[in-house]
C-alpha cells in the first residue's frame, strides 16, 4: 500500500513547508462529504500520529491514517497549473466516479 507525490507536487509541498518554517510532511486523507460521497483532505503536519502510515516520496513524508489508506492506496498526488487555475490533483485508481469539480469521489 502506498500514496505518492509527483515531483511537481513534492516541490510545491516543500515550498509550503519552508514558508511555514516547520513541518514533518503532508497528511492526506478522506472524509465523508461532497456530491460523490468522499472528499480528499490535505493538511500540513508537525507530528505523526501513532496509527499513521508514513510514506516518503521525492523527499517528502506523506502521512495517511489506516481508514483513509483503504480508499487512497495507489493514489498519486500531482500539482498542476492550467491557465489561471492551479492546485493539487488526485489520481486515485480506487475512484469509480468523480464529481465534476474534482473535489469528491465515490468507490
Amino acid at each position: 500500500m502506498t500514496v505518492t507525490l509527483t515531483p511537481s507536487a513534492a516541490g510545491r509541498v516543500q515550498k509550503f513547508l519552508e514558508s511555514r518554517g516547520k513541518g514533518l510532511g503532508l497528511r492526506v486523507g478522506v472524509k465523508t462529504s461532497g456530491c460523490s460521497g468522499m472528499a480528499y483532505t490535505l493538511e500540513f503536519v508537525d507530528e505523526a500520529r501513532e496509527e499513521d502510515q508514513i510514506f516518503e516520496s521525492h523527499g517528502i513524508k506523506v502521512l495517511v491514517d489506516p481508514t483513509s489508506l483503504v480508499y487512497l492506496d495507489g493514489t498519486e498526488l500531482d500539482y498542476t497549473k492550467e491557465g489561471l487555475n492551479e492546485g493539487f490533483k488526485f489520481s486515485n485508481p480506487n475512484a469509480k466516479a468523480n464529481c465534476g469539480c474534482g473535489e469528491s469521489f465515490s468507490v
